[in-house]
């Protein structure tokens, strides 16, 4: 393999945790603000900002917000 070929693949592999974290973050129930703040520190810290976001789990998940909410127990008196 030349260098050339290594540079390519790492800007491929770079690249593709950016899009993975772009991802995860739409998932996320985020403000416009937040969403954007996250985004550019994936964007700035190209190898540890994406698992950084993974890491820390910002926001409120989608699933949560989409569940509907618990029933209340009835308990026989």
């Amino acid at each position: 393999m030349t260098a050339e070929i290594l540079r390519v693949m790492l800007a491929v592999c770079v690249i593709a945790m950016y899009v993975l974290a772009m991802l995860y973050l739409r998932r996320r129930k985020l403000t416009l603000g937040q969403f954007i703040a996250w985004g550019l520190l994936a964007l700035f810290i190209p190898v540890l900002g994406p698992f950084l976001i993974l890491l820390y789990r910002p926001g409120e998940s989608a699933r949560s917000r989409l569940s509907p909410p618990p029933k209340p127990e009835y308990t026989e008196r």
